[in-house]
């Protein structure tokens, strides 16, 4: 799935039940996440890590669904050992894990290659994560290799990015951004506008080339 594809309305089996995509996400915004198969130890830390952090990403209007290619029993199973591995994960295992034993879902979103679905050590590969906006659209895709596990985070603090320059389009969030620290204006905007929106100041970064490109403020 491309920046800015939008995600197909899809029909699932999950351990909270059959869920209709579009239905399920309503007005929110929506991580999606895949794993390589169920009983993976990276991949348990992942939705457990996850699971703890619920409360942030409800904090943010936001969904959180897992997906794996095994089937639903399996799911249930893994769900115990995960909440056993992760013992503060608080109450019920906050959000539902898709079933895809035929991997179709898989490559109708494109972590997967059709001709690859069959082959049991290629299909494994899967590590994708899209975060999906309200209108369906994929905002950001990120794709790990089994070895590497996931910086939840990180995902919380790309939201929080996303959110804030959907509100204040005029403006980008620079590298190791984080909220309430300085963002940058972006380059369209005039320094006559910028002074509208931002009456209470934004700082001029002078650079070698003399191209006045780099303006920040705190102020927004």
């Amino acid at each position: 799935m491309r920046l800015g594809a939008t995600v197909p309305n899809f029909k699932a089996e999950t351990t909270k039940g059959p869920i209709s995509f579009y239905e399920w996400q309503g007005n929110s915004w929506v991580v999606l996440f895949s794993h390589p198969s169920d009983f993976t130890p990276v991949c348990t830390t992942e939705l457990g890590r996850i699971a703890v952090h619920q409360p942030e990403f409800a904090k943010r209007n936001t969904k959180c669904l897992a997906h794996s290619v095994d089937a639903l029993d399996s799911h249930v199973d893994w769900v115990n050992d995960i909440k056993s591995y992760c013992l503060d994960i608080p109450g019920e295992f906050p959000y539902p894990i898709i079933a895809d034993p035929t991997r179709d879902l898989a490559v109708s979103l494109g972590m997967l290659d059709e001709e690859q679905k069959q082959d049991p050590e290629v299909a494994k590969t899967i590590r994708a994560l899209f975060i999906i906006s309200p209108d369906h659209k994929v905002r950001l895709s990120m794709f790990y290799p089994m070895s590497t596990g996931r910086n939840v985070d990180e995902i919380l603090r790309t939201i929080d990015s996303l959110q804030l320059t959907d509100r204040l389009k005029v403006v980008a969030t620079p590298a190791n951004w984080t909220p309430g620290t300085k963002v940058m204006i972006l380059p369209s905007v005039t320094d006559a506008d910028a002074h509208k929106l931002f009456p209470k100041g934004f700082d001029k970064v002078s650079m070698p080339s003399g191209v006045n490109y780099v303006r920040t403020t705190e102020n927004y």
